[in-house]
């Protein structure tokens, strides 16, 4: 997968279930089973893509200031060390919580700093179209699925995994049927069964070791 496209699924997934700012007071005083976490994907998913088209030459000058937007948008969306403890697997059991934050951490950052310039150059105004809502076995959350629609370009399926953890959260992606939790925990298996994973975040955000394309 090109890594334009990518970043640009990644970004609608990863994003869109962050409140918007307006809406943060109500989205926080509102009960979990008042939201339809499906509708809150495309709204919010589409608001913040529409912002890095909006803002593209500021965030083009100013990488700081992407950043910065990245950082806010993600801190509210994306379950990051629920995900981490998914992605590390058996190696989680032996970790510290502190651990599991620095490797959730560096995944993070690791994975923006890589598709973050990516991201402002897309062309046209994508969009994010919701096919369905489906509840997880084990009352584990609901499985949002959806196209991100690309002028000029076939449709991307998206599916996210949303749990409720004091708001909808993201805790997998799936672009194109490829599940973003499944294949780093691929990709760091082999690490982890020689170092621990205090180390193996310091490598990852040292860029020691790079996150791999999902394919």
């Amino acid at each position: 997968m090109k890594p334009m496209i990518l970043s640009l699924a990644l970004t609608a997934a990863l994003f869109a279930a962050a409140p918007a700012p307006a809406q943060a007071q109500q989205a926080a005083a509102a009960t979990q089973t008042a939201a339809k976490p499906g509708q809150q994907v495309v709204d919010n998913g589409t608001r913040i893509l529409g912002t890095l088209a909006q803002r593209r030459a500021e965030f083009t000058r100013n990488q700081a200031a992407l950043k910065t937007y990245i950082d806010s948008e993600l801190r509210t969306s994306f379950d990051r060390e629920y995900a981490a403890r998914l992605v590390l697997g058996a190696h989680a059991r032996t970790a510290s919580d502190a651990d599991v934050k620095l490797f959730a951490d560096a995944m993070t950052d690791n994975l923006m700093q890589r598709y973050g310039a990516a991201l402002l150059s897309f062309d046209g105004k994508p969009r994010i179209r919701l096919k369905s809502e489906t509840p997880l076995p084990g009352n584990r959350g609901v499985r949002v699925s959806t196209e991100l629609l690309r002028e000029g370009g076939n449709p991307i399926p998206v599916d996210y995994l949303v749990r409720d953890n004091g708001g909808w959260k993201i805790f997998d992606v799936m672009v194109e049927g490829v599940s973003y939790v499944q294949t780093f925990r691929t990709q760091f298996d082999g690490p982890l069964r020689q170092k621990s994973v205090a180390q193996v975040a310091n490598e990852l955000r040292s860029g020691a070791i790079q996150t791999n394309e999902p394919r």
